[in-house]
């Protein structure tokens, strides 16, 4: 089969190689790619330009499209390609509000019992203002309805730094809801859903913060680690049970059935499960160590969602466990420079992948384009393998202003100690 994988970063690269290595796809393009992909199988076609994107695929001739970032899903790139007769993997416009208005994801956990928590939505920033000014119990929970990136939350200590969010993110009367801080640790539990049936994937945990010890600004993701030992089986039924399954019937109650992956961001405390927030889509970077563990082909995976075929199927991973850093810009999530060339090793260590994401090639040198650069992946029988292995690779990479956290993983230790 061929395949066209649409976006540039690390997770694309991560399901280009997936569908490849187990033999899901004899061609693999990605468009518009990046420096990790050769140049025969990328296109710098924008992931905005539906009719080229079709164009392609048509001239091509590709069994199947995958969406990789949520904006060209939220704009209805999956509804247009449905409309040219070329399958597309991934939910439609409508479905895709799940995460491209928190305020509609937070509807529908109402209104099907999805744990979650208590909130206020605003539409005018006089009245948000206001609110905050009474407001005594911190910290609270700001977000902006729409996407951002993952830039789109904040999470002030005080009313100061409260007011300092609003002035900085909240522009007229852009719809914003506070919501109550839940204390707990994060995972992430994604799902492959055909509209009707909902399948789990191995649960990961990502690393939001630029900082050690999660300090510092919201970034796109520092790195990851899977599987979550927080997530055991039982809280794994758990997430199926009250969060992925009844969120499917929901939407597809409402009318708009979810084709994809449906990711749930959780907090965790104790045998409390309730949901931060939905994505429409893959992780970055826990696509990155999930899909070194899947044992099945992707490919089949995804031909169940787009064909509504998955009920009766099984997912399986492998008994290891999977790290990724990330090699940021130095000056991300800030501004950064582009254009640095990066050293990279001819060779990586057995069990070690390098996915690329803000990279371009120019004369047969790599240089970053990007404020996430690299993602460094390696897995193992045990944890503290893997970990090892992810940051001696790390060692061998170099560029200037390269920064990376050193901790990824720190909030599994105390269950392998």
């Amino acid at each position: 089969m061929k395949y066209c994988i649409i976006g540039s970063g690390g997770r694309e690269h991560a399901i280009a190689w997936r569908l490849m290595y187990d033999g899901s796809a004899d061609e693999v393009y990605v468009l518009p790619g990046n420096g990790g992909i050769e140049d025969t199988y990328r296109r710098n076609i924008h992931a905005g330009d539906f009719k080229e994107i079709s164009d392609f695929c048509t001239k091509k001739k590709i069994d199947m499209v995958v969406v990789g970032p949520e904006i060209p899903l939220v704009a209805g790139l999956v509804d247009y390609l449905d409309g040219q007769r070329i399958p597309a993997f991934g939910p439609t416009k409508k479905a895709a509000m799940i995460e491209g208005s928190k305020i509609f994801a937070k509807q529908i956990m109402k209104n099907y019992g999805i744990p979650t928590g208590d909130y206020r939505e605003f539409s005018r920033r006089a009245d948000l203002v206001e609110y905050i000014t009474t407001c005594d119990t911190y910290p609270i929970v700001i977000k902006l309805d729409g996407l951002a990136a993952g830039k789109g939350v904040g999470i002030p200590e005080n009313r100061r730094e409260a007011m300092q969010f609003i002035d900085d993110m909240v522009k007229g009367d852009m719809r914003v809801f506070v919501e109550e801080f839940l204390e707990g640790e994060e995972a992430s539990v994604l799902g492959i859903s055909d509209g009707d049936t909902v399948l789990p994937l191995v649960a990961a945990q990502d690393h939001k913060r630029i900082y050690d010890g999660d300090r510092g600004p919201n970034t796109g993701g520092m790195g990851a680690y899977a599987p979550a030992p927080i997530m055991d089986r039982r809280k794994m039924q758990r997430v199926l049970d009250e969060v992925l399954a009844p969120a499917v019937r929901g939407m597809k109650k409402e009318g708009i059935p979810f084709k994809g992956i449906l990711y749930a961001g959780l907090i965790i405390s104790g045998d409390s499960i309730r949901v931060l927030e939905f994505n429409a889509r893959f992780g970055d970077p826990e696509t990155q160590v999930i899909l070194p563990l899947l044992k099945n082909r992707l490919g089949d995976l995804f031909q169940g969602s787009v064909s509504g075929t998955l009920k009766g199927q099984t997912i399986e991973f492998d008994d290891r466990y999977a790290v990724t850093v990330v090699l940021a810009s130095g000056g991300y999530p800030g501004n950064y420079e582009k254009g640095k060339r990066i050293h990279i090793p001819g060779t990586m260590a057995d069990d070690v992948l390098l996915f690329h994401a803000g990279t371009e090639q120019k004369d047969g040198a790599v240089y970053t384009s990007g404020g996430r650069v690299l993602n460094v992946t390696a897995t193992g029988a045990t944890f503290y393998e893997a970990k090892e292995k992810a940051y001696e690779a790390v060692k061998k990479i170099s560029f200037e202003g390269m920064y990376f956290r050193k901790d990824i993983g720190h909030r599994a230790l105390k269950y392998f100690a």
